[in-house]
């Protein structure tokens, strides 16, 4: 074999790599939404502290950034104090299945979060807490970091949730955010979205959820406000392919802690 065609097989074999890589779609993330349930004060800050000082950390030193830690509102007199709701961003199922175990061996989390971990049964931080695990949109595979410059106490995050009637009629308004254009809609209309996904664990399946971001509740109204006017959004709702794929819609107005990286 000569010089010059081993030079053009490494060359198209390179090139060859290099295609396959840019034209490859992007891997699609999944996501943990965790949901505690406290009843007192204290419960409230015991988690937050296992949170702050404990998890969060974690995470990061696995290499997962970007961990939400959010609460109702507090015009939300049903959930405020009630609540707390933790967004985990991961690359894969295992990553979700493995993490017990990466835990496990961080003996910087075990001391940090040990009120938490090593609590008594008389004594727990919380009274219970439910998993939802997501899988990303096509049209939005991968998680963003809103591009928000207030207060973090004056922000206000929507965490919606739609359900379907039949799991067909879910995947239609599925396809209704991927492919009818409304993911794009949002975007353009600067709805600054953390996520987009299909709940594929959880205790109102079928069902999507996503998080759109605002500077406040001024802002969260105005951008709706828009969207409600907007003609591309007024063409797509009469559209006869995505009729009655929405059997319940539930907003969730949440706002970030000071320690949350969102």
């Amino acid at each position: 074999m000569s010089q010059r065609f081993k030079i053009q097989t490494l060359l198209l074999l390179f090139l060859t790599v290099a295609f396959a890589a840019v034209a490859a779609p992007p891997k699609r993330e999944f996501y943990e939404i965790k949901i505690y349930q406290v009843k007192t004060a204290d419960q409230a800050t015991r988690v937050e502290n296992y949170l702050k000082d404990a998890y969060i950390p974690a995470m990061h030193r696995a290499g997962i950034k970007n961990v939400g830690v959010f609460k109702p509102v507090a015009s939300d007199t049903a959930a405020a104090g009630k609540l707390i709701y933790v967004f985990t961003p991961l690359k894969s199922l295992e990553q979700l299945l493995d993490m017990p175990k990466t835990l496990a061996k961080d003996a910087a989390y075990a001391s940090a979060g040990k009120d938490y971990i090593d609590a008594e049964y008389k004594n727990a931080p919380y009274a219970r807490y439910e998993t939802i695990v997501l899988q990303a949109f096509t049209g939005m595979p991968m998680h963003k970091k809103p591009a928000l410059t207030g207060p973090k106490s004056e922000r206000v995050y929507e965490l919606r949730s739609y359900e379907g009637h039949t799991e067909k009629i879910y995947q239609n308004k599925v396809k209704m955010f991927n492919d009818g254009g409304e993911v794009p809609l949002f975007e353009r209309l600067g709805f600054n979205a953390v996520f987009y996904a299909e709940v594929i664990a959880g205790s109102h399946q079928p069902n999507l959820m996503y998080m759109t971001t605002f500077e406040n509740k001024a802002s969260r109204d105005e951008h709706w406000k828009a969207f409600s006017a907007d003609a591309e959004w007024n063409k797509l709702k009469v559209n006869p392919e995505y009729q009655n794929n929405v059997s319940k819609n539930t907003s969730f107005f949440l706002t970030p802690t000071d320690y949350s990286d969102i």
